[in-house]
């Protein structure tokens, strides 16, 4: 909705941006997609959503959509198809939905319209009017979204196979490079046998020229499947960085709150060794592989006893790499799995440094640094030591593939055992060495394949846990107005033996504020993580205005809540950055509005630069109750109709307190408050106090009827205000309610 105002043109009339949005989604609607224009994010400086744009936009909710440009005579042959969606001059669009080449028409439907609206014909002279020539063209995914692939090789492999004309024009240039490879050995041998033999002039010259030819062509060649390679890997990297980084904030929070930080990012930042192997050795070892298919049946035309040697000291390489495999492959898991944990200190130290000094907690940390370093030194001196054997066993048939081969064959040619020439032998040395390389490098490629098999491994343990995904992209998308029930709702936490909701049952209409207070871990906070769709595995009925809370669209629910916790994260930016971070194309009018309505509008406008006021990593140069408020502000800024306040004010300083909750009746106005408190006094005035203990609630009403007749409220009030109490009376209070606990 506010995407839509903002994109409003005057007195209310709806943009052609919007009518372009909508054109999409009801395109997406044909095929059973709702999408939510507030989902969509428009480049920068698009004055209307382009065709790439929209595409990106359907593709993320799980859509295959493509943008493109077609000429009428193949848009008018487009029959019984799916809605098409046409890109207007203007920047709106239109759907068409049928076509009939042999009245030269197509038929639109207006997308701001309903569905039952009948299309209009219209023809070429008419449409070329106000059409730009493009389409987008949308179709549901049928197979495994690429988002929900496991994370393997077969997933690499279909991604690198997906770009056949670049693959087809390296190899077509690496197979030219490898013929003209050829040619210099050939006249090598034909200086040595005829130029330097026969001292013919002649031939110099004309050797010469062919050489500059050859160079020039081999050079531009060179160059042209460097720049191929070069857009190939980087495509490749482009694609496996947003693939992973996009798996990532697809996982649930309950992943991240079981597992350490550090040993995530280690494990994600394995996928870049996968990375590098696949676009710096593997491609190399593949395109030297063309060398060898070329250049092999020449060498046993010069001689076929030297090339059986040469393939012979190239396969006992393979022999030896291919049985220190397996123990190599021990010794570096064991090694991967150090660092990590080693990682895993260096990130928890320096996410927690203030923690660290203000505790002078160095010499422990020190000295756990230098056990999990001694422990990756010990493993990766195993791990180099069980590296060596092979490469130390490998070195004497490198060195006869480099220098033995030319002493037999110098042997074959004294003894006339062979009809090779000292040209011959010369220009086989000099493919041979070109042979050997990428047997060598097949052969220790296994070795490198060993690493790069124990980094995906790593890497999968993250990547290819549970996402989000589905419960993001799909499901119902209501109108939220924030009547909650809760009927039977029954939790554990992943290894807990105990409940920690019990049979939760109260019913509020929408518009209430409500308060949830209970003694520790009585279940206040896992009611608010239900209601915000992280944890989704209880059981009974959890309604939102009469939808069950997990046929809602993750996203859309998420959305739809404004949420302020007790320790809020602020990124490093602006004020408006912080504020606008889940809505970034709002006006500044919005920012000031939301600041307003937390009480953060007073403080900002002393900040040196006000609403531009830089905000360090940390929030280091802003104050509790600043942050507090800003959080707020960042919450009410999309005029959610639900918030959940958890702890909000158990932080902050009385003042800041005070302030805080002499906005709540404000912000409260006109929509749902879920208010988690220790502090009953910030929840006096909530229409309802829902008292909680030990996963059930024992008690529902306002303030002052639980101060009447449930006991864990009176008790729980008494001893936060027995200093408003009468001396003594507080006490007495206390020890008269203990007494018939």
């Amino acid at each position: 909705m506010e995407q839509t105002q903002r994109v409003s043109g005057p007195g209310g009339k709806v943009s052609p941006a919007v009518i372009r949005l909508y054109a999409t989604m009801a395109a997406a609607r044909f095929h059973g997609l709702e999408l939510d224009i507030r989902d969509f994010a428009a480049e920068p400086g698009e004055d209307s959503p382009s065709p790439a744009s929209l595409a990106r936009w359907l593709n993320e909710q799980g859509a295959v959509a493509k943008g493109m440009r077609l000429r009428w005579r193949y848009l008018v042959r487009l029959q019984n198809t799916p809605p098409v969606v046409l890109m207007f001059r203007d920047g709106s669009a239109g759907l068409m939905v049928s076509a009939d080449p042999e009245r030269g028409v197509v038929w639109l439907r207006d997308p701001m319209g309903g569905e039952g609206d009948a299309p209009v014909p219209v023809d070429e002279l008419r449409l070329s009017q106000v059409w730009t020539g493009d389409v987008l063209l949308v179709k549901r995914r049928r197979d495994e979204s690429e988002a929900d692939a496991r994370f393997d090789l077969l997933w690499f492999a279909k991604m690198v196979l997906r770009e056949k004309k670049l693959l087809r024009d390296i190899a077509f240039s690496s197979l030219v490079l490898s013929v003209l490879q050829i040619f210099p050995p050939l006249i090598v041998m034909q200086v040595l046998d005829r130029v330097v033999s026969y001292h013919s002039m002649a031939t110099l010259v004309s050797l010469s020229g062919f050489v500059i030819i050859l160079a020039f062509y081999e050079i531009l060649l060179t160059y042209g499947r460097r720049e191929l390679t070069l857009v190939l890997s980087t495509r490749l990297d482009a694609r496996m960085s947003l693939h992973a980084f996009n798996r990532l904030l697809a996982l649930p929070l309950e992943f991240y709150e079981r597992q350490q930080t550090g040993e995530i990012l280690g494990r994600f930042m394995a996928i870049f060794k996968v990375r590098d192997f696949l676009t710096g050795q593997l491609l190399t070892t593949m395109l030297d592989m063309f060398t060898l298919v070329v250049i092999l049946p020449i060498l046993f035309l010069l001689s076929s006893t030297m090339a059986w040697m040469t393939l012979a000291g190239a396969g006992c390489i393979g022999l030896i790499v291919v049985t220190f495999l397996p123990a190599v492959t021990r010794v570096m898991g064991r090694q991967v799995r150090a660092e990590m944990s080693r990682g895993s200190i260096l990130y928890e130290t320096v996410a927690g440094i203030r923690t660290v000094k203000t505790l002078a907690l160095e010499p422990t940390r020190r000295e756990e640094w230098d056990e999990r370093t001694a422990e990756v030194v010990r493993w990766k001196l195993a791990a180099g030591r069980m590296s060596n054997w092979p490469t130390t066993l490998v070195m004497p048939f490198d060195m006869f593939i480099n220098r033995g081969v030319i002493l037999v064959g110098a042997y074959l040619i004294l003894t006339n055992s062979s009809t090779m020439q000292a040209g011959a032998l010369a220009a086989f040395m000099m493919l041979g060495g070109r042979v050997a390389s990428p047997l060598v490098g097949l052969a220790k490629l296994t070795e490198s394949f060993n690493e790069v098999m124990v980094s995906l491994a790593e890497a999968g343990m993250v990547l290819n846990q549970p996402t989000e995904t589905k419960a993001l992209t799909t499901g119902m998308r209501p109108r939220i107005k924030g009547a909650l029930t809760f009927m039977d709702v029954n939790f554990s936490y992943p290894g807990s033996t105990t409940k920690a909701l019990n049979n939760v049952n109260f019913d509020i209409p929408a518009g209430t504020m409500l308060g949830l207070v209970g003694r520790s871990g009585s279940g206040k906070s896992t009611v608010t993580r239900l209601l915000q769709g992280v944890s989704r595995n209880y059981t009974g009925y959890l309604r939102l205005d009469g939808v069950d809370l997990r046929e809602i669209n993750l996203t859309h629910l998420r959305r739809s809540f404004g949420v302020v916790l007790q320790d809020n994260f602020l990124f490093r930016g602006t004020v408006k950055d912080n504020i606008t971070a889940g809505r970034p194309g709002l006006t500044i009018d919005d920012v000031v509005r939301a600041a307003r309505l937390a009480g953060a509008e007073e403080f900002i406008e002393r900040m040196p630069a006000g609403y531009d006021t830089w905000i360090e990593e940390g929030s280091t140069n802003i104050s509790g109750g600043q942050r507090q408020r800003l959080a707020i502000a960042r919450a009410v800024i999309c005029d959610p109709k639900l918030m959940i306040l958890d702890e909000a004010t158990s932080a902050l300083d009385p003042e800041s307190e005070a302030l805080v909750n002499a906005n709540l009746q404000r912000i409260g106005k006109g929509r749902t408050m879920v208010i988690v408190s220790h502090r009953l006094s910030s929840l006096v005035d909530c229409h309802q106090i829902a008292v909680m203990d030990q996963g059930k609630v024992v008690d529902i009403a306002p303030h002052a009827v639980l101060l009447e007749r449930c006991e864990i409220y009176r008790m729980l009030w008494l001893q936060q205000n027995r200093h408003t109490q009468p001396p003594g009376a507080s006490d007495d209070g206390i020890e008269q309610m203990s007494e018939g606990e």
